[in-house]
């Protein structure tokens, strides 16, 4: 769904992107951590069951994307959803990478 708005909570040394949808209470989060100012952890991600079938995870990770790239920084996926997400898109590589 191209129409849901992503903020992102930086919280220094971690942070999350987040996705709220009206009526719906808890939101869909994204938490990160950082490493080194050049790379990132992705930690976990979850979305509610109010919210499942709607692509709001895959939403999240892409602005995860795209925000690395736009930092010149990379991801350690070390989140499930995360890892699977670069599985079935290999045209990430440019911003993943292993735990050091």
């Amino acid at each position: 769904m191209s129409d849901l708005t992503v903020l992102q909570e930086n919280l220094g040394e971690k942070g999350r992107y987040v996705v709220r949808l009206d009526g719906i209470e808890e939101p869909a989060v994204l938490d990160y951590r950082w490493l080194r100012k050049d790379l990132m952890v992705a930690v976990h991600t979850g979305v509610p069951d109010a919210m499942q079938g709607r692509g709001v995870g895959r939403v999240l990770v892409e602005r995860l994307i795209a925000d690395a790239r736009a930092g010149g920084y990379r991801i350690v996926p070390q989140c499930p959803y995360v890892r699977a997400q670069y599985e079935r898109h290999p045209e990430w590589a440019d911003v993943m990478a292993e735990a050091p």
